[in-house]
């Protein structure tokens, strides 16, 4: 039981075709590979008391065209956003959008406050990109028995991602981001990765240091976690049909347990002694079942770790960042001037207007003078995958619109 579901729910135009939203669950692809679904069920079956139904891209088209289209693939993507996060989410699917190649379902968790502000700013985006996105925005869930606990723990909001299996039940596959996650590279590189799991992989993440003497888990964790330096929860992709169907080995009892047996008693047990929260919770259920996890370069889940003392992430060297997490929230003060002016630039480009003129080049300006600080020196690695996105975005997208 959870506290509350989903408040709000996009209509469908295939709903119609079909007489109402279906009930059937399908079985995983084979290797791993995403079910496309146009959009999640209310947990419910209900529209939430808000009363929001959200537009779809394919409605505004059938509506002009008079065709429908048949749906296309869809990768979907979640996001939670609490307190003061609206700014830096809508950043964070404003560079999803700007680059992503397949349409994508977007998954917005977030305070009640805060859903008429992520509406108004989604819908007043041009057509152009308005219509490569789907999106529901949700209120805050945990379940009632301990509600307050998992919302406090580490930072607001942020075990949210814990649940996603359990409230998004009709989904299959889907990519959590943080909010301070910004896209340098197409999402579908990373949805990709679903096609690379091996019959037993059910989630996908980065370690969350590539070099253990430096690493915070091999030096500090008091609890067990994943490999040689633990994993990072801040870009996470999910099958989440197996994960639902899945028993867990663990340190509690000797019986697997299913992920929603499994949360509260990790947590009862050790929350005395994690520090980072429900990436904590992660680090050790991987830890006890290894065989569940893909690990991806840490080029999709850079972050400030893997400059501030000099340049540690080999596959960010060779191909440039592809995924930027400004963790520690330094998108926002002057600790590291290079991760900000990325941010900066993504949050003040126009819509239409040139990307190369209007984004690359102002900030591959302002990344020269970072060149003082650790992270500024590796400056190209900031742009090198950047730059190519924007060209393809360049070639697909008319400009002054």
């Amino acid at each position: 039981m959870f506290t509350a579901s989903c408040l709000t729910r996009t209509s469908r135009p295939e709903d119609t075709e079909r007489g109402g939203l279906s009930s059937r669950r399908e079985a995983p692809e084979a290797g791993g590979g995403p079910r496309s679904e146009p959009g999640p069920r209310n947990p419910t079956g209900t529209i939430g008391s808000s009363g929001y139904i959200m537009r779809q891209s394919g409605q505004i088209e059938g509506e002009r065209s008079g065709v429908r289209r048949r749906p296309e693939a869809t990768m979907h993507l979640a996001v939670v956003a609490c307190g003061e996060r609206l700014e830096e989410t809508l950043t964070m699917i404003k560079s999803a959008v700007l680059f992503s190649v397949k349409r994508l379902y977007l998954h917005v968790f977030a305070e009640d406050q805060l859903h008429a502000s992520f509406m108004e700013t989604l819908e007043s985006w041009p057509d152009s990109f308005r219509s490569r996105f789907n999106y529901t925005v949700y209120s805050i869930s945990f379940p009632i028995e301990n509600g307050g606990e998992w919302k406090k723990l580490f930072k607001p909001c942020a075990s949210q991602r814990l649940f996603l299996p359990l409230i998004l039940k009709d989904i299959d596959s889907i990519v959590y981001v943080d909010s301070d996650i910004l896209f340098l590279q197409p999402v579908d590189g990373l949805w990709d990765f679903l096609s690379q799991f091996s019959p037993s992989q059910l989630a996908a993440m980065s370690p969350e240091h590539e070099e253990p003497r430096i690493a915070w888990y091999s030096r500090f964790a008091r609890h067990p976690f994943y490999g040689r330096t633990g994993i990072n929860s801040g870009v996470m992709l999910m099958n989440m049909t197996r994960i639902r169907s899945t028993f867990f080995k663990n340190d509690m009892t000797r019986v697997g347990l299913r992920w929603e047996e499994l949360l509260m008693p990790l947590l009862q047990k050790y929350k005395l002694n994690i520090t980072w929260g429900d990436q904590d919770l992660l680090n050790i259920i991987f830890h006890h079942n290894p065989e569940f996890l893909l690990e991806f370069p840490c080029k999709w889940n850079y972050r400030p770790d893997h400059c501030i003392y000099g340049s540690n992430c080999a596959s960010a060297e060779e191909d440039g960042v592809y995924v930027l997490h400004g963790n520690r929230g330094v998108y926002h003060d002057y600790k590291q001037p290079a991760f900000r002016a990325v941010y900066e630039a993504i949050k003040k480009y126009s819509f239409g207007s040139d990307p190369v003129l209007s984004l690359l080049d102002p900030l591959t300006e302002e990344l020269l003078k970072t060149t003082h600080t650790y992270c500024g020196k590796s400056n190209a690695l900031f742009t090198k995958r950047l730059a190519l996105s924007l060209e393809n975005i360049n070639r697909k997208t008319p400009h002054g619109r």
